[in-house]
């Protein structure tokens, strides 16, 4: 058996292993990165070892440590407290501003679990105070996580813009951020008019709504957004700002309350504030190495308040970081086998560009809605390099297709987003008749989406 057809064999064991065990993907990328490397391809660890990718790490810790003290001290929850007062008495906005908040929380640097877990319990008890569709509330949550997930200091960006710097493709941060972020909304809008949105402009309410945001603060940072171990992940969700069990759950509570307690920000939120503006800007504009910047931000908050940075180390998400750097250190090996220009030759040979993007979209929304989206992008885009370097179709359109096509299906009830959603459900709802439309959703995204995403984004550029 050649190597790249055993790699392959070796990769669908991994991918069904993490789907069907509660196992890190990461891990087992690791293993099979040190078995096909070392007994096969006769490879040293240090070799092995050089396709760790240091950067992206250094990125996700600085990210999710900054957004964990972000939390911490309560800037997070007095950004939600100040969107949800804009809403006034206008009860139709409030769908609206929890898919803006999630959106501008992934956009600065949180995982989508992270900012699904800490916004859904917000948004799922407006949606039983106020009437509101709980599916249309809660897949706005996650649309809205999704939409500012790829933005260029995002988890998802900088995966998906890192493992193309690597390469000759052309490269376009801004132009995958928009293209997710514009059918993300646009598939918002869809669902605010089938879902009843049309009926909650006359509706009204009162300060009702910024009384329960406050009062529903504490339980966004308590045990219901607490850690959650999913099959098919094969990690353990503990969002940045959410205390995980039995570790700094009273501290959590406590900054929680203190950020929404008071009236105004204090001097660490601005602070804080201040932070994630800079980080924007500096990363950004000046092209600094956003894991510098992030983790450096990061640290004078903590000199700022030293109680807010308390646990926030262990709120990184290890298991993200576990299964990035395991995954892209094992596509490396793929690379040394063969195993990418294998693949590629045989998309190619397909003979029809356009089907053979169509046909990476949607491998990458079947396996995602099972298992992770992040490991499924840091697998297929290197697949599709050499395919897409031969200049027959838009390199950017495709991957912005795979992109979205590979996340927007999240809100499958079988993914972390999704599994967040239901078990955020109102206590006196139906969890199964819940469960049941979710699930039914997310066929409808698995089957058109991808389709969808390719007609928009790549057929154009053949044209």
């Amino acid at each position: 058996m050649s190597a790249p057809v055993l790699s392959i064999i070796i990769l669908a064991v991994m991918f069904l292993l993490a789907t069907v065990l509660p196992l890190n993907m990461g891990a087992l990328a690791f293993v099979g990165a040190f078995l096909l490397g070392s007994v096969v391809l006769g490879m040293s660890t240090n070799d092995i070892l050089a396709n760790f990718p240091g950067g992206l790490f250094l990125t996700i810790v600085g990210v999710t440590y900054l957004f964990a003290i972000a939390q911490n001290n309560g800037t997070i929850d007095l950004l939600v407290r100040g969107a949800v007062r804009l809403v006034g008495s206008k009860v139709a906005l409030i769908p609206w501003v929890m898919f803006a908040i999630t959106a501008v929380i992934t956009a600065v640097g949180a995982l989508s679990p992270a900012a699904v877990a800490i916004i859904a319990p917000i948004a799922l008890s407006f949606a039983a105070k106020h009437k509101i569709n709980p599916l249309m509330m809660g897949m706005m949550v996650i649309h809205g996580a999704q939409a500012g997930g790829f933005s260029p200091i995002a988890v998802y960006g900088v995966t998906v813009n890192g493992i193309i710097a690597k390469t000759e493709l052309e490269a376009s941060p801004m132009a995958i951020f928009l293209a997710s972020f514009f059918f993300n909304l646009a598939i918002a809008v869809v669902l605010f008019i089938v879902l009843g949105g049309s009926k909650l402009l006359t509706a009204k309410t009162g300060r009702l709504v910024e009384k329960a945001a406050e009062s529903r603060m504490a339980v966004s940072v308590g045990s219901r957004a607490a850690g959650v171990t999913l099959q098919g992940s094969g990690s353990d969700i503990s969002p940045s700002g959410v205390a995980a069990k039995g570790t700094s759950g009273s501290s959590a509570a406590g900054a929680s309350k203190e950020g929404t307690n008071g009236a105004r920000a204090n001097i660490p939120q601005l602070v804080t504030i201040l932070g994630l503006i800079a980080l924007a800007v500096i990363s950004l504009g000046f092209k600094v190495d956003v894991g510098f910047v992030s983790i450096t931000i990061a640290i004078i908050l903590a000199l700022v308040s030293p109680a807010a940075q308390k646990g926030a180390v262990n709120k990184i998400s290890w298991s993200t970081v576990l299964l990035i750097c395991g995954m892209l250190t094992f596509v490396g090996v793929l690379e040394e086998a063969g195993t990418i220009k294998f693949v590629s030759d045989g998309v190619a040979h397909l003979g029809m560009p356009l089907v053979a993007a169509l046909l990476i979209c949607y491998i990458g929304a079947v396996v995602s809605a099972f298992a992770s989206s992040t490991a499924i992008l840091a697998a297929l885009i290197p697949l599709a390099v050499p395919f897409l370097a031969t200049g027959e179709i838009g390199a950017v359109g495709v991957i912005a297709a795979l992109a979205v096509a590979s996340t927007i299906v999240d809100v499958s009830p079988f993914s972390t987003n999704g599994a967040l959603v239901l078990a955020n459900a109102p206590e006196d709802m139906d969890k199964d008749k819940f469960y049941k439309q979710i699930l039914a959703y997310s066929g409808i995204v698995v089957a058109a989406g991808p389709a969808i995403a390719w007609l928009v984004m790549v057929v154009p550029g053949w044209m």
